[in-house]
């Protein structure tokens, strides 16, 4: 069986990581924790890009080696995907000799194939994005826009990838697979790029003015450029090798999902990436599949150290807590679209939800079978109003399973709502207090009890990908998740069941404590 992989856009070490960067790596860990749940082998890889030109200045600036400035940062983000739970399977680092390795047969394979050759070029260069610039980068007023950052003209040699060759194939293949990128809108928007593609693409830097990179292994007067050899990570820590330390596909491989922000869709993932894999003999079917999220802004406006409209993400964990962050971020935020975060929001999303919801349902339930059964409950039949509201919810798991492999986490947190509030409304509809007190309705009481702790049961596993904190409910509960992956025995019934008193599991929070 195909393990399922998945993998992120690796973070470039130029700076520390930001509200885009933790609302990444939540989302991908989120789609590999469900995906286990549903049996399946999981993959996933993420890490951290180490070279090009702004590394190389961001560490000369600070008088050390690149190595030393790629470290220390490298080091930021673990901590913080520590604190987020993220649960990688793999980490990427750019300047592991294995990925080294890979980078030069890859380019080995496409020279002697005819996919290089070396030219002479003079143009517009952008520093920040490290790429040369066209006359259709140019505004209105015929000038290269702040975007694009300090600007230069140079004249140099480099090697250069037939990009230009591959835009038939690539024009066809996104007609012929739209399951290519998620969300389908994202797709007129790389259609258009994919009409413009005229030119090659430079992918090397003269170690004259870049020192900080992998060399072209035959012409190591030359570095690769940063994209070309940062996209190639994802083959490179997917054991992108044989026994024999040759190229060879990985079982792993293609990527089930790429998980990037929209600012990196095109050129890097959306043209660059498709066509290089192209170009090494990677068939159609062998494509990977791009799933493109949106932007986080901070009261409207973008999230810039310039004009000082920044969050600080390990504050933010301290003060609130990984679960409230983790299901603010999943549940505000549509996939592909772009959400302004909100301390207030934040809070009433964690409150409404995990605290006087579901942590609610979990304090009800449980205060009510150590009180009405402290001797435990005994298997028995379900009654016919206890049968309806697990058919019921057997329904929505249906829903979620189906909005989970769409990627819409938001969809799916609203449909586990749905079953918290429905339980909580049988709860009050049925009044098992009342019935506590006729003996004639013991069995439909012991019915009621064990229907609650099922179906917080299962809004606890649905939660479990986005709040991993979630397990401490399972072991309140002395029950296990729900098996996504194959029968899911919502009616089946210990022979002998005892619960303990509950704590809570979602604190309520004190603002700005």
């Amino acid at each position: 069986m195909k393990t399922y992989f998945i993998t992120t856009a690796i973070d470039y070490t130029n700076a520390p990581p930001h509200i885009g960067h933790a609302y990444e790596k939540v989302l991908a860990d989120v789609l590999a924790r469900y995906q286990r749940l549903r049996g399946r082998e999981v993959f996933f890889l993420t890490g951290v890009d180490q070279h090009g030109q702004k590394v190389q200045q961001a560490a000369e600036k600070q008088g050390i080696s690149p190595t030393a400035f790629t470290e220390e940062l490298s080091k930021e983000f673990l901590e913080l995907w520590k604190k987020l739970s993220i649960s990688y399977d793999a980490w990427a680092s750019t300047t592991k000799r294995k990925h080294t390795i890979i980078v030069g047969k890859i380019l080995e394979k496409l020279f002697q194939e005819g996919w290089l050759y070396k030219s002479a070029y003079q143009g517009y260069y952008s520093v920040r994005q490290e790429q040369f610039l066209t006359d259709k980068e140019r505004n209105e007023a015929g000038e290269f826009g702040p975007e694009w950052g300090e600007v230069l003209f140079l004249e140099e040699e480099n090697w250069y990838f037939r990009l230009a060759r591959c835009q038939p194939w690539l024009t066809s293949f996104l007609e012929k697979h739209p399951d290519f990128l998620t969300p389908a809108f994202r797709q007129k928007e790389l259609k258009n790029a994919i009409e413009k593609m005229s030119s090659d693409l430079c992918i090397s830097r003269p170690k004259s003015r870049l020192s900080w990179g992998i060399d072209i292994p035959f012409d190591p007067s030359f570095v690769v450029y940063v994209w070309f050899d940062a996209l190639i990570n994802y083959l490179s820590f997917a054991e992108y090798f044989n026994e024999e330390e040759e190229l060879s596909f990985s079982q792993r491989w293609p990527c089930d999902t790429h998980v990037i922000g929209k600012d990196i869709l095109i050129p890097a993932h959306g043209i660059y990436w498709p066509c290089m894999l192209h170009a090494m003999g990677f068939s159609d079917e062998q494509m990977p599949r791009l799933l493109v999220h949106g932007h986080w802004t901070l009261h409207g406006e973008k999230i810039s150290k310039s004009t000082g409209n920044v969050l600080d993400l390990m504050d933010l964990v301290n003060r609130y807590g990984v679960s409230a962050l983790r299901y603010y971020l999943m549940r505000e935020a549509i996939v592909g679209r772009d959400a302004d975060f909100s301390e207030e929001r934040l809070l009433l999303r964690y409150h409404t939800d995990l605290s006087n919801g579901l942590g609610n349902l979990l304090n009800r339930t449980l205060g009510m079978v150590v009180r009405y059964r402290p001797e435990g409950l005994s298997a028995l039949p379900l009654s016919k109003e206890c049968n309806k509201l697990l058919e019921d919810h057997e329904e929505l798991l249906e829903r979620y399973c189906q909005e989970m492999e769409l990627s819409n986490i938001h969809a799916s947190l609203e449909i586990m709502m749905q079953i918290v509030t429905s339980t909580n409304v049988f709860i009050d509809q049925t009044a098992p207090w009342k019935i506590a007190k006729d003996r004639t309705q013991s069995d439909r009481l012991s019915s009621i009890l064990w229907t609650l702790l099922q179906s917080t049961r299962l809004t606890a596993t649905l939660l479990l990908p986005v709040v991993p904190a979630a397990e401490k409910i399972f072991k309140q509960l002395a029950l296990q998740p729900v098996a996504l992956g194959g029968e899911k025995e919502l009616f089946k019934f210990p022979a002998h069941y005892r619960a303990s008193e509950g704590e809570p599991v979602f604190p309520r929070l004190i603002p700005n404590s």
